[in-house]
């Protein structure tokens, strides 16, 4: 893990249940074949936000230990295959073509003059966008190219760390309603939650970064539009069969152990799915009116998972 706040609940959590585990903090670390600690399971918590708070040291670092421990035969949940869908915009959004479940009509770029061929495919205003996102952070709406050329001659840095940016359609919805994040442990669904985003790109529902009073202190970097108010999370009773059964498919197809998956439904009908994450930062507020303590549910995935290593 690299977060110093996030995954508190699920440390104590394990704790509670008296699963003997070791924390192996991504931040600053060095291994060989004999420092890391014997476990049945290794629980990837990487985050692609990491370079916001100055560790994107620990995403290189964390591919090559979960690489390393895979090839010695180690069962590693949230491992390399994993990875590479939560930390690419473009991987999600191929997956979501293949699984032929609706995503945002997008065009990946590392290059505003070879975007500028592509000129008539693009339907503006659209949405910038990072390869390796995270919290928000590098999210503009973008109303032309020439716009998009004088904001990336400005800030050149909002290139970084990955050097890759996408412009994904804007697409219209219910703001009111807003947009259903559905949370999964083991391929089945632990709870679904509306969003309300109120002009926000951060929706991390982490209390640490969107507490449910006060102001949070998640790092996003800059502001990039001034939202009217921080986001609003609410149970999500309703969530439809068909949502459901896409959000198995793309945990099944992306390797996820854990994760949640992000749709709107557009003012013309259309459920599009735009957002594919590992490692969620589970809402305990929303997990308990469904009746559940959700780290408790990870803890006790985690000693299923053991188990089942352990008969294989």
């Amino acid at each position: 893990y690299e977060h110093p706040d996030w995954h508190i609940p699920l440390f104590e959590a394990l704790d509670r249940k008296g699963i003997c585990y070791a924390k192996i903090d991504l931040k600053c670390g060095a291994y060989n074949e004999k420092n890391i600690p014997k476990a049945h399971i290794y629980y990837n918590l990487v985050s692609p936000s990491a370079y916001l708070r100055g560790n994107q040291r620990a995403v290189p670092y964390a591919l090559s230990l979960c690489k390393m421990l895979e090839i010695g035969g180690y069962n590693v949940l949230n491992g390399t295959s994993s990875m590479q869908i939560e930390f690419s915009k473009s991987a999600q959004i191929s997956l979501l073509r293949k699984l032929d479940i609706d995503h945002p009509r997008s065009v990946v770029f590392n290059s505003v003059e070879a975007l500028k061929e592509l000129k008539d495919d693009l339907k503006f205003p659209m949405v910038m966008k990072p390869e390796q996102g995270g919290s928000g952070a590098r999210m503009f709406l973008i109303y032309n190219l020439e716009e998009l050329e004088v904001l990336l001659d400005q800030q050149p840095e909002l290139w970084l760390p990955d050097n890759l940016l996408l412009l994904q359609e804007k697409l219209e919805y219910d703001t009111s309603h807003g947009i259903v994040r559905m949370e999964f442990i083991g391929g089945n669904l632990l709870y679904a939650m509306r969003v309300v985003t109120n002009g926000s790109f951060n929706l991390c529902p982490s209390v640490v970064c969107n507490p449910e009073e006060g102001a949070g202190h998640c790092e996003t970097g800059q502001v990039h539009m001034a939202p009217a108010a921080k986001p609003e999370f609410y149970p999500y009773i309703n969530v439809s069969n068909q949502a459901v059964e896409a959000g198995v498919r793309i945990m099944q197809m992306c390797g996820h152990a854990t994760g949640s998956v992000e749709y709107l439904v557009t003012k013309e009908g259309r459920m599009v799915f735009y957002d594919i994450n590992s490692n969620s930062n589970l809402r305990e507020s929303i997990a308990r009116e469904f009746g559940k303590q959700p780290f408790d549910e990870v803890a006790e995935y985690l000693q299923v998972s053991i188990g089942m290593r352990n008969e294989s």
